[in-house]
């Protein structure tokens, strides 16, 4: 049954055509999506190399397997061969009576929520919640073994953002013959086989192995006309005994002192750095020699220090190549270190919960009918006068997430002290006196319930009236019974007419 694997592979072909068509006519609006799409037709890709690949070798007909039958098809008897491919099916299933029978159609067809199958992403186990689905880097782990490796500061995980392609001096704290040891070895290794597997999972459409190949063969010029950053083999001779000279070219350290310099030149460290550089110069320097037909092998040191600078240069290449996720990853962590564990967690949540992933500074943006930007404000901070959130270190620092209710505006909610005090004198909140029959408002400043306002205005009513009926004019009555205010009385009494 050559001929119908021939026509099922065909089949099989355009419908994968077909199902990449789809995918790409229809334009993702959010980053997860886009990445769920990129890796599906990544996918489809890869099948149809491989169905394509089996077809050419049916074509090719080595073992003639497809012309014996094409032959018994057309010279013999056609309905003998009918029946005889029949009976082979029968008897197939026969023998496997629950082998469910593939329909392409459907097997490539885009799925959606709304058919009522369950829609599984391609990307949902790939990312950890760090990566955010390949927006960020997650270098936490090589940060740890960064820090731990010997002879070197600890600096911040922001400052190992900065640091970590960088290996030659001064920026990098680790002298070349600390580059030597496994430690070193192991976490350079991992640094570049997690970059080239983030490079892999964000950018899946991407031919990743030939620009893999490039890089290779760069490093292989570069090393050859020993142009490597922090890897060069100087061939200068170096003299020990001098006292003018301050850097060791061995031991690649400098010295503000010649006397420290001439007490350094006998100590063990700088013995076994001179005896690593001389192999390397011998290796370098010395003619090449022949063993059965090949090159005189390279020392082990010098093969070692190849290693290391192939991976140190693979791990330039890739933070090259991405420089906006790692761009992204700073601004991510200096805004998470302003929040508190229980809104990480939220922000986590609404992460997984929510096919809408993108952050305030992410590039995608979803479009609506109007063609407004749509902006993601998980934690609902409010907006800047450019339409984006503000800052998180902003919204706490001004206490926005604090709410302060006023009973006198009906119970409007003011967010942050700031605004709660610069209500009292707008004229929502004199309003809302005025209703209750209160005119002077300045003494009512931090009072937002009507009950408390209405007994504070009853209070200072009271209090009014009686200083009013203190101030009454006292009257007096004189032995003829003549009326007459106070003052009047005394002065005449004073002047003995009474």
């Amino acid at each position: 049954m050559i001929l119908e694997e021939q026509r099922f592979l065909h089949e099989d072909l355009e419908r994968l055509e077909q199902g990449i068509a789809d995918r790409v006519a229809d334009e993702p609006r959010h980053v997860r999506e886009r990445l769920n799409r990129d890796h599906q037709v990544a996918g489809f890709l890869d099948r149809i190399q491989d169905q394509s690949k089996r077809l050419i070798d049916i074509y090719k007909d080595a073992d003639s397997a497809r012309s014996k039958e094409i032959q018994n098809i057309s010279t013999g008897d056609p309905l003998a061969e009918f029946y005889k491919q029949i009976s082979d099916i029968k008897s197939f299933h026969s023998r496997y009576p629950n082998e469910p029978v593939e329909n392409l159609e459907r097997a490539y067809k885009k799925k959606t929520p709304q058919e009522g199958e369950q829609v599984v992403s391609e990307i949902d186990n790939m990312f950890t919640g760090e990566e955010a689905y390949g927006r960020f880097l997650d270098l936490t782990a090589l940060h740890e073994l960064y820090v731990n490796l010997p002879g070197i500061k600890r600096p911040s995980y922001l400052q190992y953002l900065d640091i970590f392609d960088i290996f030659a001096p001064p920026v990098c704290a680790i002298k070349r013959p600390d580059k030597m040891t496994d430690q070193y070895f192991t976490y350079v290794g991992q640094l570049a086989t997690y970059l080239e597997s983030f490079m892999r999972r964000t950018r899946p459409l991407e031919n990743i192995d030939s620009l893999f190949e490039t890089w290779d063969a760069d490093f292989d010029k570069s090393w050859t006309e020993n142009t490597i950053p922090g890897w060069t083999v100087d061939t200068a001779p170096s003299d020990p005994t001098s006292t003018t000279g301050v850097f060791c070219q061995d031991c690649e350290k400098e010295f503000s002192n010649p006397n420290v310099y001439k007490a350094h030149l006998t100590g063990k460290k700088h013995l076994r750095a001179a005896d690593q550089r001389a192999a390397r110069l011998a290796d370098s320097s010395a003619p090449a020699e022949t063993t059965n037909g090949g090159a005189r092998p390279a020392s082990t040191l010098r093969l070692k220090e190849r290693a290391i600078a192939e991976r140190e240069n693979r791990v330039r290449r890739l933070a090259g190549a991405m420089t906006q996720e790692r761009g992204d990853t700073r601004v991510n962590v200096e805004r998470r270190q302003g929040m508190t564990e229980r809104e990480r967690q939220l922000e986590l949540e609404a992460l997984f919960a929510d096919t809408e992933v993108g952050p305030t500074m992410d590039d995608a943006s979803d479009s609506d009918s109007d063609g407004e930007e749509k902006v993601y404000n998980p934690l609902k901070l409010p907006l800047a006068w450019d339409g984006k959130p503000i800052p998180f270190w902003l919204y706490k620092l001004h206490g926005l997430g604090v709410e302060f209710p006023c009973e006198i505006c009906g119970n409007f909610v003011y967010m942050g002290r700031r605004a709660f005090d610069k209500h009292f004198n707008e004229a929502r909140h004199i309003h809302g006196l005025k209703c209750l029959g209160i005119s002077n408002t300045s003494l009512f400043r931090e009072i937002t319930g009507i009950e408390d306002a209405l007994k504070l205005w009853d209070k200072i009513q009271r209090e009014k009236k009686k200083e009013e009926s203190g101030r009454d004019v006292v009257q007096m009555e004189d032995a003829e019974g003549n009326v007459m205010p106070e003052k009047v009385y005394y002065d005449l009494q004073k002047q003995g007419l009474l």
